[in-house]
């Protein structure tokens, strides 16, 4: 394991992966959504399990604080998938694939493992995995490839309320480095540069203002989620907006589900009952805490991204 003090995220090496598979399970173990419904244990279930097949899966990508947790575990009220939170040597393993670190042979017989084993030990096998974590937003080439019949829902929102999110979380603030504490992935929480900042760029992550790491985070996140989205077929990849998820979610709902091809009534209406409790509160809500220089360091970093999105004026 890192030292308290070491700037460098936790590795994943043959000697700490027992210590991956317990974070990892004890972080799958999080609250299921209410709405899900238990399932009977049967020989069938038990047998598909033994053997995931790992076909179709949903893969929910975008930035921090865009709506991806909301949007999972909406997504979890569903009988058909087997849904996954951000398993953490998954976050860990993000940045190897996106560095080269490990060949694709590797990365695909690990993902591919790590995956089948979370459906498995929950008994899942016989359901369509579905997972969400925004670090994916960096490799979905990878993870087309490795899964050739994978589906990528990507949730998008303005970044000035979700540059307002982030920064009620400790992750990439300044105080935060003082606590010692790492987030699933590895690393530190604090200004530490993550493996997607531009590597002219690393230094200036790091002593630049909270607000503008939160931004660039925004925007480092959603651009490569969009830039790989032009390289899939048709059919492959799905956008919404966190903005119309939250103002008229039954539109946003009925969409995705066509989307995935889920037509079952029930589950159809499981997911607006659960959708149904996104509050709109949130959008804008930017408007009322930036100040002018605040906007103008939002505007430097992401501002034509912004424009590109159509999220443009007070």
């Amino acid at each position: 394991m890192a030292r308290r003090d070491d700037p460098r995220p936790t590795p994943i090496t043959p000697l700490n992966l027992p210590w991956w598979a317990a974070r990892t399970y004890a972080g799958d173990r999080r609250p299921r959504s209410p709405l899900r419904r238990r399932r009977p244990l049967s020989l069938g279930r038990l047998a598909r399990s033994l053997r995931p097949d790992l076909l179709r899966p949903v893969f929910v990508i975008g930035a921090d604080r865009s709506g991806t947790t909301f949007l999972g575990d909406s997504l979890a009220a569903l009988p058909e998938l087997s849904y996954h939170h951000e398993p953490a040597v998954i976050k860990a393993a993000a940045r190897y694939v996106y560095e080269g670190g490990w060949g694709v042979r590797r990365s695909r017989a690990f993902f591919r493992l790590v995956y089948g084993w979370l459906m498995r030990v929950g008994l899942e096998g016989d359901l369509r995995l579905a997972e969400k974590t925004p670090s994916n937003s960096f490799i979905v080439p990878f993870l087309a490839q490795a899964f050739p019949e994978a589906v990528f829902v990507h949730i998008v929102r303005d970044g000035r309320d979700a540059a307002r999110s982030h920064l009620q979380q400790p992750w990439l603030l300044a105080a935060a480095l003082a606590g010692g504490r790492r987030e699933p992935g590895g690393y530190r929480y604090g200004p530490d540069a993550r493996f997607w900042v531009e590597p002219d760029r690393r230094r200036e992550f790091e002593t630049t203002s909270d607000l503008h790491r939160c931004i660039w985070s925004w925007r480092r996140h959603t651009e490569a989620a969009l830039d790989a989205a032009t390289a899939l077929p048709a059919g492959r990849y799905h956008e919404l907006r966190y903005e119309a998820l939250v103002t008229d979610p039954a539109a946003a709902g009925a969409r995705l589900l066509d989307f995935l091809g889920i037509e079952a009534p029930d589950s159809r209406a499981l997911l607006q009952q659960a959708l149904a409790r996104a509050d709109p509160a949130g959008v804008g809500a930017w408007r009322t805490t930036f100040d002018t220089a605040e906007l103008a360091v939002i505007e430097r970093e992401a501002g034509e991204l912004l424009r590109r999105l159509g999220y443009t004026g007070p």
